[in-house]
């Protein structure tokens, strides 16, 4: 029987590069993919996706294995999928992951439909999670590698896409991973893992807003939480909650962005104690297993891709949104970041959280 067809989204890191050693050690038939990333004129050497140096270690990896290596051209996509949501999302007061949209829309759209027309079962990349099959269906699961979960950025997959995708890392952790890099003598092996967005290259994220979203940079009052205004911020698209540096307030203990009010273009401010939320709603959300639960249940809950699991109440709510009662107020509950959810190991899926009042939360 001939092996099965397997394309492996490279990026020219370490992990990408580990998995097609790995699926070409177990016999698959292999094709390397890359996309190729939007970035702004005259910077495309610091898109770390996609840059030059990153295209070229790719295609050393791929001719190392001996498999065929192709960049698909995704710029035009990326741009108008991936940055214009970051871009939208800022200029709305929320703070954005444009790593979800990323999975959701190029990875797990326009790559893996790429690969499915090349005749291949499966899209496997580099994230660190565990897909596990049962007769209902394909299970997202947390990695072994706790410090490395990816699950949280994966959580929008659906089943289709989930029965057509590997992760070949799920069960290692990192050091592993640099170890079998360097068993297969792999041109990557001690490539550095990249830490920020990949279309903001060295620029930061405000300068980049004030470039393509000039009205972005729109001041207006600092306020405490009793109205009493305490400086001028630079644009509410600059600040996110919980922010404690860069506001320019002198005060004798440390003060914190509570909230952005944009119908009076006024962030609030106030200390630590007054800073956290006991609950959210999450809307537009998703269900791994394709079914909304159908009463309250209790979970484990990610609010940000580096937060801790928190427990809670998840309450459906009629509209299709979920209410989450956490057990202890939570300090960096923040719009336009995901709510995630699990049982256990289990991911079970998740929503944004909404930046509009919690109106009548359940009892």
């Amino acid at each position: 029987m001939d092996p099965k067809k397997v394309v492996v989204a490279m990026s020219g890191g370490v992990d990408s590069s580990v998995v097609a050693a790995l699926l070409v050690e177990q016999g698959y038939d292999v094709t390397g993919m890359m996309l190729r990333l939007w970035s702004e004129p005259g910077s495309e050497a610091e898109n770390r996706c996609c840059a030059p140096d990153a295209m070229a270690l790719a295609r050393r990896v791929a001719a190392k294995l001996s498999i065929p290596f192709y960049v698909i051209d995704a710029r035009q996509a990326f741009r108008e999928i991936v940055v214009q949501s970051f871009i939208n999302g800022y200029t709305h007061n929320t703070t954005p992951n444009p790593c979800l949209t990323c999975n959701r829309h190029l990875r797990w759209d326009f790559l893996l439909q790429r690969a499915l027309a090349s005749g291949a079962d499966h899209l496997a990349t580099g994230h660190y999670a565990r897909l596990q099959a049962t007769p209902n269906g394909v299970q997202l699961l947390r990695a072994v590698d706790q410090h490395k979960d990816q699950s949280y950025v994966l959580h929008a997959l659906n089943q289709a896409q989930l029965q057509h995708t590997s992760f070949p890392l799920g069960t290692y952790t990192k050091p592993e991973v640099r170890t079998l890099a360097r068993k297969f003598n792999l041109p990557v092996a001690e490539r550095p893992d990249s830490q920020d967005l990949c279309f903001l290259g060295a620029s930061d994220y405000h300068a980049f807003l004030v470039r393509h979203a000039p009205a972005a940079a729109n001041p207006g009052p600092i306020l405490d939480q009793h109205g009493a205004q305490l400086g001028t911020h630079q644009g509410l698209a600059f600040y996110t909650i919980g922010q404690r540096k860069g506001l320019r307030i002198a005060a004798p203990h440390p003060l914190y962005v509570l909230q952005k009010d944009a119908s009076r273009n006024a962030l609030i401010i106030g200390p630590a104690e007054e800073l956290g939320q006991a609950e959210l709603v999450a809307v537009n959300p998703h269900w791994i297993s394709g079914q909304a639960p159908e009463g309250p249940f209790r979970a484990q809950v990610k609010i940000r891709y580096k937060a801790r699991l928190e427990s809670g109440l998840v309450t459906p709510q009629p509209s299709g949104s979920f209410h989450i009662r956490f057990d202890s107020p939570l300090r960096d509950i923040t719009p336009g970041q995901a709510a995630v959810l699990y049982d256990g190991e289990t991911c079970l899926g998740g929503g944004t959280i909404s930046s509009t009042p919690i109106p009548n939360p359940p009892e």
